[in-house]
C-alpha cells in the first residue's frame, strides 16, 4: 500500500501531534468501514463519537486515529483540538497539493448522476478521483478531497445544502476549477423565502472557484441571467451554458426519449455530436450535457466523453430498475427512492410514463420534506404531473402525501398510509404482472424500506405469488 499521508503530513495540515510515525493508505470516518491503512478520524457528532471505536478501527487494521483526546489504543494518534476541522484541514492540504482540476457540482437535482456521470466521462482524459455516493457536506466533501492522491488528473465533487453559507463553506475547501449548477427548483424551501434565495445560495460556490476557472450553468433555468451575473462579479470570465436554448453553448439539439435510455443529438461550440444515455428520463439527456459542457470547459476530447456516456449505470436510489417475477409475468421497479422535489418527482413521472405498455404505470410516493409553508399545496399539484404523465394508480405515504392523496381522482387512488413500512403491503398486495412500479420520496420518508420489501420478493413465480 502506497503512502496516502505520512505522520507529519497529517500533524502539519490539522495543526495535531502524532504520537508516533506512521503512514496511511486511505483515510475513513466511519470503523465500520475501515481498511487495513486508513486514517481513522473520530468525529464527535449529536448522537455518537467516532472515540469510542478507535478500537474498532484497529481492530480492523487502521494505521493511526485522528483523535480530539487521548484513547487507550495501540494505535498511533494524532491529537487536535477539534476533529472536524482537522478533517477540512487535511482536505484542504489535499487540495493545495493535487495536481487534479477540481469539478464541484451543485444544484437542486441531478448532483450525484450528474458527477457519476462526469467522473465517467473524465475517465477518458485521465484518472479520475470522485466523492462516493453523496458525500457532498460538511464531512463528505472534506473526506473526499483528503482521499485524493496527489497524482491524480480529475477530482469530482458535489455540493449540497440546506440553508445558506454551507456551500460557501465547502467551496473554500475544493477550490474549483470548473463549477456546475445544474439547476434551481424548489427545494428546500423551509429554510429560504423563494427559489431566488435558493439560486443565492447555490451561487457560492462561485466564492472559491480558482483564478482562470469556468462557471456550467444551465440555460434553460429561469435564474440562469442570476447566476451568470453572480459568477462574473466573482471574477468567472469563462460561462459556458447548457441546454436547449439556442443560445446554449452546449446545445440539445434532439432527443429521443425510451424505455432503456434515449438517443441524443446535440452541438458543443457548434460541432454536432451524437450520443445515447442508458438511463431512461429526459433528464439524464439533460444532465449530460452538462458534463459535456464540463468536458469542454477543460479541454478534455468531448466525442471520447460522450462516447463514455453510453456505459453509465443508474445508482441505487437514483434511477436504478430491477424486476420481481409473478405468476404470469415480471413487475419492473424504478427505484428512486433516495430523495424528491417537485421537480425530480416530475421528472420520476416522466420516466416512469416511458415504461413499456403491458401493464399498469404505478407510483409508489412518500412525503417530500423541507418545503416549508407550501408544502401542502406542492404535494397536491403532483395530482395533475401525475395525470399528464398517464400514471394509473399512486400510492402514497406520510402526512404530506396525503394531500396529494385528497386531489387524486378515486380511480386513480392506489392507497394511503402513514409511512413507508405501512404502505408496503397496500402496494405489494395490488401489484400484478407487467406492472411498472416507480419509488420515491425523500430520503428522510424511508421509501427504500419499500424498495427493499419489493427487492426481498423472490425471483421464482411460485415463491413471488406465495410472498405476496
Amino acid at each position: 500500500m502506497s503512502a496516502l499521508w505520512t505522520s507529519d503530513e497529517v500533524a502539519a495540515a490539522t495543526g495535531g501531534t502524532a504520537t508516533a510515525a506512521f503512514a496511511a493508505s486511505g483515510v475513513s470516518v466511519d470503523s465500520r468501514t475501515v481498511v487495513p491503512g486508513d486514517l481513522f478520524v473520530a468525529l464527535a457528532g449529536p448522537n455518537f463519537d467516532g472515540h469510542d471505536y478507535v478500537g474498532d478501527a484497529a481492530a480492523k487494521g487502521a494505521a493511526a486515529a485522528l483523535v480530539a483526546r487521548p484513547c487507550e489504543s495501540r494505535l498511533p494518534q494524532v491529537a487536535t483540538g477539534d476533529t472536524h476541522e482537522a478533517l477540512v484541514g487535511l482536505g484542504r492540504a489535499a487540495r493545495a497539493r493535487a495536481a487534479a482540476r477540481v469539478v464541484a457540482i451543485t444544484g437542486s437535482v441531478g448532483k450525484t448522476g450528474t458527477k457519476a456521470m462526469c467522473a465517467r466521462a473524465l475517465a477518458t482524459a485521465g484518472r479520475v478521483h470522485a466523492s462516493a455516493a453523496s458525500y457532498n457536506n460538511h464531512v463528505g466533501l472534506p473526506l473526499t478531497l483528503a482521499r485524493l492522491d496527489p497524482g491524480f488528473d480529475f477530482a469530482v465533487v458535489e455540493m449540497g445544502m440546506n440553508r445558506a453559507g454551507e456551500i460557501a463553506a465547502l467551496t473554500a475547501t475544493a477550490r474549483p476549477h470548473v463549477a456546475v449548477i445544474t439547476t434551481v427548483a424548489p427545494a428546500h424551501l423551509e429554510f429560504f423565502a423563494d427559489v431566488s434565495a435558493v439560486a443565492v445560495a447555490k451561487a457560492e460556490i462561485f466564492l472559491g472557484v480558482a483564478d482562470g476557472g469556468a462557471a456550467v450553468l444551465n440555460r434553460d433555468n429561469a435564474c440562469f441571467p442570476m447566476l451568470a451575473r453572480a459568477a462574473r462579479e466573482r471574477g468567472i470570465a469563462r460561462i459556458v451554458a447548457f441546454g436547449a436554448d439556442a443560445e446554449s453553448d452546449v446545445r440539445l439539439l434532439d432527443c429521443a426519449a425510451g424505455p432503456h435510455g434515449s438517443r441524443i443529438r446535440a452541438a458543443v461550440a457548434g460541432v454536432e455530436i451524437v450520443y445515447a444515455v442508458p438511463l431512461a428520463g429526459r433528464h439524464w439527456a439533460h444532465d449530460s450535457l452538462a458534463v459535456l459542457a464540463v468536458a469542454h470547459a477543460l479541454g478534455a476530447d468531448v466525442a471520447a466523453a460522450a462516447a463514455a456516456l453510453e456505459g453509465v449505470c443508474a445508482l441505487p436510489g437514483r434511477g436504478r430498475r430491477f424486476s420481481i417475477a409473478l405468476d404470469g409475468g415480471p413487475v419492473d421497479v424504478i427505484d428512486d427512492a433516495y430523495n424528491a422535489s417537485p421537480a425530480s418527482m416530475t421528472a420520476a413521472f416522466e420516466t416512469l410514463a416511458l415504461a413499456p405498455a403491458g401493464g399498469r404505470r404505478i407510483a409508489a410516493l412518500g412525503d417530500m420534506l423541507e418545503l416549508g409553508a407550501d408544502g401542502e399545496a406542492m404535494h397536491a399539484a403532483l395530482a395533475r404531473d401525475a395525470e399528464r404523465a398517464g400514471i394509473d394508480l399512486v400510492f402514497t405515504a406520510g402526512p404530506l402525501m396525503a394531500a396529494l392523496h385528497a386531489a387524486l381522482p378515486a380511480a386513480r387512488r392506489g392507497g394511503h398510509a402513514d409511512d413507508a413500512a405501512a404502505l408496503t403491503p397496500l402496494l405489494r398486495g395490488a401489484l400484478r404482472p407487467h406492472d411498472a412500479v416507480l419509488v420515491k420520496g425523500s430520503h428522510g420518508a424511508a421509501m427504500h424500506e419499500v424498495v427493499a420489501a419489493l427487492e426481498a420478493l423472490a425471483p421464482a413465480a411460485g415463491e413471488a405469488r406465495r410472498a405476496l
